[in-house]
């Protein structure tokens, strides 16, 4: 068998992108298994909730925002730190970047290693990686809920801490009125997981317990369709569960009995492809995922750093 494309290298297609208006100033811009971002409207200002790869691919979105509305950004909120989400900061020019206190630290600690990682398995979605200004830092951070007042008569939008998921500063953005539930990559709705940061016992278990105890009518995930109605939604943080519980059960198995990280990732490719396979970056997800589960069950509770060289390894043992 030859080996597959490293990661979503050969992924170089243009990706058709929808603007979704999901409530009076509430924005959604998906793009067929590419990351999503969104937007809340305060009275005067706006509140930017994730900011793409670089500053050119953050800045196409903001002029299919700026088609419904003028306003500055005044906050630009970050649901975790992962390379493709970050790094176009700058091209929001907000006043205040809000990220958990854990970001700040993975940052910190692997800013320059998750960049340079990413853009190897996914160069596509760094449009001109020249005109990125470097890491991006958060001006405020928190370790468990803040609330920004919209102004007027908008409410408030709620940034909550649900506990380790996708990674240690997971935060989701909660609007009770219209009940849309920004979940960032702790729900995904049709797209496969990444999850070579993640704390998988505690993703599938309470901290997705928490997500969907908000009983949100509509969710905008990390990646893929924007579920709407309770059924809908409930039925992505589901699918999200069933995914990191299939790994676990199957990595878990291999890994009691003794076997090799190859036979884990073997099984657990089985067992999830005939349902996920075919979802965006299942192939380019799974070994690192199978990796961190195996580490996890080695008794390393944080997550090792990805570099470029890692990558590569894992990926020449296990997808071949």
């Amino acid at each position: 068998m030859t080996a597959k494309p490293f990661a979503s290298s050969a992924d170089l297609g243009e990706k058709a992108e929808t603007l979704e208006v999901l409530a009076d100033g509430v924005y959604a811009l998906t793009a067929a298994g590419d990351p999503n971002v969104g937007a809340i409207e305060g009275e005067d200002f706006i509140v930017a909730f994730e900011a793409r790869a670089t500053p050119v691919a953050a800045r196409e979105w903001l002029d299919r925002l700026r088609e419904h509305t003028d306003k500055p950004v005044r906050y630009l909120v970050l649901s975790h730190y992962h390379a493709v989400r970050v790094l176009g900061a700058s091209a929001f020019g907000a006043e205040v970047i809000v990220a958990h206190e854990n970001t700040r630290k993975l940052i910190q600690e692997r800013g320059k290693e998750d960049w340079e990682s990413e853009y190897g398995r996914m160069p596509r979605l760094f449009k001109e990686p020249a005109s990125i200004p470097g890491l991006t830092w958060p001006d405020l951070t928190f370790s468990d809920r803040l609330t920004i007042d919209l102004g007027g008569d908008r409410g408030e939008l709620v940034l909550q801490y649900c506990g380790r998921g996708h990674t240690a500063g997971d935060i989701v953005a909660w609007l009770p009125r219209p009940r849309v539930l920004f979940a960032g990559d702790l729900v995904e709705a049709q797209a496969a997981l990444y999850t070579g940061d993640a704390f998988h016992t505690d993703w599938s278990t309470t901290t997705l317990d928490r997500v969907k105890a908000f009983e949100a009518e509509t969710l905008v995930g990390g990646r893929g369709a924007v579920p709407q109605g309770r059924a809908a939604v409930d039925a992505a943080i589901e699918q999200t569960r069933d995914f990191l519980l299939v790994m676990r059960k199957k990595v878990g198995t291999v890994h009691a009995a003794g076997g090799t990280l190859k036979e884990a990732f073997e099984s657990t490719h089985e067992a999830l492809a005939p349902k996920f396979g075919r979802w965006p970056i299942f192939e380019h997800c799974l070994p690192f995922d199978v990796q961190r589960v195996w580490d996890e069950l080695d008794g390393i509770d944080w997550p090792r750093i990805w570099t470029s060289q890692r990558d590569r390894e894992v990926w020449d043992r296990l997808q071949t």
